[in-house]
């Protein structure tokens, strides 16, 4: 009831919190364009349907490397940087790269509104009740996380970025390469 909607209430504001004192800043700051996780954990797993209807789970993919992107459409740096992930993601679709566009706490007919001001061919999936971004360690809006081919978490990313410059998406697509 309405401890859980208190819960959700309390969690996307301070997710917008974060956005405007953490993201903000972290977006304008130019390289590193990502951060290398030393541990390399094992990303959580999750089960989401996408805008379409598809339900897609980190496990298929696993063999290839997945950009998870959490973001949301109240999100300006989420707004700004959604053009570079559709240009890159039509460099990079045929390689062994899949990417996945979590949005966190809306719902369907929000993020269909977003795709009709901004063409977005990469799947957009519904975390609506941010079950699963509460389960990867995000710092704000957007966050986005490089997955290897093992499912282990290789690099973070905070804030904005250019996806589609080749120097961020070079050593990205070097871990989908085969020996």
């Amino acid at each position: 009831g309405s401890s859980r909607r208190d819960v959700k209430c309390l969690r996307l504001l301070s997710g917008m919190v974060l956005l405007l004192f953490v993201v903000r800043p972290v977006a304008c700051a130019g390289p590193p364009a990502r951060t290398g996780v030393a541990e390399r954990p094992e990303a959580a797993g999750f089960s989401l349907r996408d805008i379409d209807g598809a339900t897609h789970r980190l496990s298929d993919y696993r063999g290839k490397v997945v950009i998870v992107n959490f973001w949301a459409t109240w999100c300006p740096p989420c707004r700004k940087e959604m053009p570079s992930m559709e240009r890159a993601w039509q460099s990079i679709k045929s390689q062994n790269v899949v990417l996945l566009a979590i949005n966190v706490g809306q719902n369907e007919d929000q993020v269909w509104g977003f795709t009709a001001e901004t063409t977005i061919s990469f799947p957009l999936l519904l975390d609506e009740d941010g079950t699963v971004s509460s389960s990867w360690p995000m710092l704000g809006l957007p966050t986005t996380f490089v997955v290897d081919t093992d499912g282990r978490v290789v690099y973070r990313a905070v804030g904005d970025r250019e996806w589609d410059d080749p120097e961020l998406l070079a050593p990205i697509l070097a871990l989908g390469k085969k020996p």
